[in-house]
Order: structure tokens, then sequence, then C-alpha cells
């Protein structure tokens, strides 16, 4: 039992509270009047018995305690939202077929946990579930081949299907680490060493060409690797770099010793990762399957990354829109 004071809506003040650090931005946030914010804080730090924000600076700051309070109640919070988008996802009980595409980026983590999910739920239900690029996930959707489908934006509205945003993934540079150790200019390191690229037909692989193209960048053009893992160990090798993804790196863990990953060193670029559904579907099924894909991502891919690269804070995150 949560001791007296603290309360879940308490929490979730504390922690919109502790990114805004501000309570005009945490009222809007949390749809509360911002008497009713600093009313949530006070009886949190009086059930604690501690200060959790300097409120002398301006944005407010986290004290010593907040920032440890702060981390222990991001965990809780995770893990009640996942096991509320879980519960929600519980209710499919009543279809009979369903057909599901989802990214290879999710195969190592994602995928099986929300398939565990999803089985649980299924009882009654034909399940089919394939793993491909997005390109092909998109094929099959307007083919009427799948239900669902989780794959890359490419910011086109088509007919017959809704989008439910999920994330936004940033682009980034790949190196061996070896080549760029202590280099204070990427750019001219790398320019001893081939661009690796993804198969030109894959959404991943135009997207990154269209974005070279307008920052005036040509390399010389050598490779061209269908296989996340296989372009993830030829970095590791030495053989060249690549632009890519933070969740294409994620689920190549085991180059990870020997591969380094940096912000683009030129104009940004990102792309969303979205759930996909025809639109002869009820909305709470992709509804609900989006929001526990969100909490998936949060917890196992976002989490873990943002927390050993700080830099992709803001950048490597989920989306709600």
């Amino acid at each position: 039992m949560l001791m007296k004071g603290v309360t879940i809506r308490g929490l979730e003040v504390f922690e919109a509270l502790a990114k805004t650090g501000s309570v005009a931005l945490t009222a809007e946030a949390t749809g509360l009047s911002q008497p009713a914010v600093s009313q949530q804080i006070r009886n949190l730090e009086t059930a604690l018995g501690a200060d959790l924000l300097d409120r002398s600076k301006r944005p407010m700051q986290l004290t010593g305690p907040g920032r440890s309070y702060q981390s222990r109640t991001a965990t809780v919070l995770s893990q009640l939202r996942l096991a509320q988008s879980e519960l929600t996802v519980m209710d499919l009980a009543h279809l009979t077929q369903l057909s599901m595409g989802i990214i290879d980026d999710f195969d190592n983590d994602l995928t099986p946990r929300l398939v565990t999910t999803l089985a649980e739920s299924l009882t009654n239900c034909q399940f089919r579930l394939i793993t491909a690029p997005s390109h092909e996930i998109s094929q099959a959707l307007r083919d009427r081949e799948l239900h669902l489908g989780v794959a890359a934006s490419t910011g086109d509205v088509t007919e017959g299907i809704t989008e439910y945003s999920l994330a936004r993934d940033p682009f980034v540079l790949v190196a061996p680490t070896e080549a760029v150790a202590g280099a204070t200019h990427l750019l001219d390191v790398l320019s001893d060493l081939p661009m690796l690229r993804y198969e030109r037909e894959q959404l991943i692989s135009r997207q990154i060409e269209t974005h070279l193209k307008s920052c005036g960048l040509t390399f010389a053009d050598r490779f061209e690797i269908g296989s996340n893992p296989t372009l993830l160990s030829m970095v590791s090798r030495g053989i060249g770099w690549a632009i890519t993804t933070p969740l294409s790196y994620f689920r190549a863990a085991r180059f990870h010793e020997h591969v380094s990953m940096y912000p683009l060193p030129f104009a940004p670029l990102s792309r969303n990762i979205s759930l996909y559904a025809r639109e002869d579907w009820a909305e709470t099924v992709p509804r609900d399957v989006a929001q526990t894909l969100r909490t998936l991502l949060q917890k196992h891919m976002i989490d873990p990354v943002t927390e050993q690269f700080p830099w992709l804070e803001g950048h490597f995150e989920a989306l709600d829109i």
C-alpha cells in the first residue's frame, strides 16, 4: 500500500513537472489547474518528508532527493502503463482472424513481447504474423493481405488505411570504433572509408539518399546491403560506415563493442514508425494495439538506448499523435 499522500495522480504530476520545470506547462499537460498541480506536489513532498523541487530556479529543477525519487517513479509509472495497455489489448476474444506485419527492426525484442500479449487474448482467432521491410508491409496492406502493419511512414496518405504514429526514429551515423577514436571531424576521418548503403529498394535507403542529395553530399557507390545485421557487421569489421537509426542499431547488439554511433554530422533527419490499419477494422483494435506498442517501445527500446546515448533524448521518442 502506498503511504498516505502518495497517489498515482501525484506521481504523474511529479513526472510531468520534473520534465517541464513549470507549473503552468504541467497543468496544461495533465489537464489540472495550476493550484491543483501545486497541491499534488505539496502532498507528495509532505508524505515523503523531503523537498523534491528547487523552486528558487526557473525553470524549477529537481533536488538530489527529487532526482533519486524521479528515477524510481519513472520505473513504477512505466510498469503501470504497460500493465494497463496489456489489459486493454486483452479484449480481442471476438476476433476470428488477424493478419499483421511488423518491420524486422522489432524482431529481436519487441515482436516477441507483442505477440505474447496478443496470443493470450486471441483465444478464438486465426493469427498470422510476418516480418518484412517497410515497403513490403505497405504493399501488403494496399493489397489487402494484412489487417494491421507496423512500418516506417512515407508521409503519404493512402485511401482506406488509417495511420497511428508510434515513435520518432532519428537517423544516425555508425562507424568502426577504431577508425573514429579521438576524431574531431567525423566526415574527414570517414573519407577514407566507403559508405555502406541499404538496398535501394528499401524505404530507409530512399529516405537516406533523398536527404544526402538535399544536403549536396555524394559518396562513392560501392556497397548495397539488404540485411541490417550484415550492414552493422561490416561496420564492426572496419569495412565502412553507414547511416542508420537507433532502432536498427539496437537490434544488432552483438556488434556494438566495435561500432560507435553519432548524430549526423550534417542536417538532421528522422523517420516516423507507425501502425497502419485498414479502415474496415473497428477503431478500438488498432488504437489499443498502437498504445501497447508505444509502451513496449518506450520500456524496451527507447529508455535503454537514450540512457546509453543521452544526446538522443527528445529525438528518439514515442509519439501519440
